[in-house]
C-alpha cells in the first residue's frame, strides 16, 4: 500500500502561512514528519495560498527537496502550475490530476510524457461525476487508453474512482469499492488505483473513524494507494493490519513496527 501524504496543501492554515511568508521551516517540518510517519509520496498543492501559484509551486518543490528525496505528487487544476512543479522535481513525479475531459487529458498526458511523470486520472469528465459504476469505468478506460497510446507505461497510470462524502450519498461508497475492482480489470498489468480518502468523511462527526473503516474496506477491494494524513497513527495502523490480514506480508508479533521499518 502506497501512502501519499496530503498535508502540504495551501488549504491548511500552517502551510498557507509557510507559503505566504516563505517560511521554509514550516514546510520542511511537515514534509519530514509525513515521511517519518510512512508517506512514500508527498502531495504538493499551493491551493489558494498565493497569487502567483506558478512561482509558489516552484518554491514549494525546491523547499521540500532540500530535506527529503521522497517523490512528489504535483497537485493543481492548472497545467502551468503542474509544469512548474515538474520542472523543479529532481526525481520522477506524479501529476495529480487529470480527468476524462479530452482537452485536459491530452494536455496532461503530454506533460507526463515530456517529464517522464506518472499520471493520476479521476473517473469524471466535463459532464461531472457519473452516478453509476459503468460510466466511471468507461472514463477510466479512456484515460488509460490515451496515456498508453502516448507511450506511458501502465505502471505509471493511477486511476481514482472518485470518493464522495458518505453523509450526502450513502450509496456512493459501495460504488467506489466496486469501481476499484472494475478498474483493476482494464489491462494486464493493471493500472494502479488511488483515492483521496478524506473526501469520504466530509461533514461527518467522527471523521477519523469513517476514514479508517473506508480505507480498510477499500484495501480489501484492491486499492493500491491512498492520499491520506500519514500522521494519523490509528489510520496507519488500520492500514497495516488490513494488509497483514490480506496476507500481503509475513506476520510477526511486532508487525506494526516491522512494516514501518520496511518502508
Amino acid at each position: 500500500m502506497i501512502v501519499i501524504g496530503e498535508r502540504i496543501n495551501g488549504m491548511f492554515k500552517m502551510v498557507r502561512k509557510g507559503i505566504q511568508e516563505k517560511d521554509k521551516k514550516i514546510i520542511q517540518d511537515i514534509a519530514k514528519k509525513q515521511v517519518e510517519a510512512g508517506a512514500r509520496i508527498l502531495d504538493v498543492n499551493v491551493g489558494p495560498a498565493a497569487a502567483d501559484d506558478v512561482a509558489a509551486m516552484q518554491w514549494l518543490v525546491e523547499t521540500i527537496q532540500e530535506v527529503t528525496d521522497t517523490p512528489l505528487s504535483i497537485d493543481s487544476a492548472k497545467p502551468p502550475v503542474i509544469e512548474a512543479g515538474l520542472k523543479a522535481c529532481k526525481k520522477k513525479a506524479l501529476i495529480n490530476s487529470t480527468t476524462g475531459e479530452q482537452a485536459k487529458l491530452e494536455t496532461l498526458v503530454g506533460l507526463a510524457k515530456k517529464y517522464n511523470a506518472g499520471l493520476l486520472g479521476l473517473c469524471m469528465d466535463e459532464k461531472g461525476i457519473p452516478d453509476n459504476i459503468q460510466a466511471r469505468v468507461e472514463i477510466g478506460l479512456r484515460i488509460l487508453a490515451c496515456a498508453m497510446e502516448a507511450g506511458i507505461p501502465t505502471d505509471d497510470i493511477h486511476l481514482d474512482p472518485v470518493v464522495l462524502p458518505v453523509k450526502f450519498g450513502q450509496a456512493q461508497t459501495p460504488m467506489m469499492f466496486q469501481t476499484i475492482r472494475e478498474l483493476k480489470t482494464l489491462s494486464d498489468p493493471a493500472p494502479k488505483t488511488v483515492v483521496g480518502l478524506s473526501n469520504v468523511s466530509q461533514g461527518c462527526l467522527d471523521r477519523p473513524m469513517v476514514n479508517r473503516i473506508a480505507l480498510v474496506m477499500a484495501i480489501a477491494n484492491g486499492l493500491d494507494e491512498a492520499i491520506v494524513d500519514p500522521m494519523d497513527k490509528d489510520l496507519m495502523n488500520s492500514m497495516i493490519t488490513a494488509e497483514l490480514l490480506l496476507n500481503k506480508f509475513i506476520y510477526c508479533d511486532s508487525y506494526l513496527t516491522a512494516y514501518m521499518k520496511a518502508l
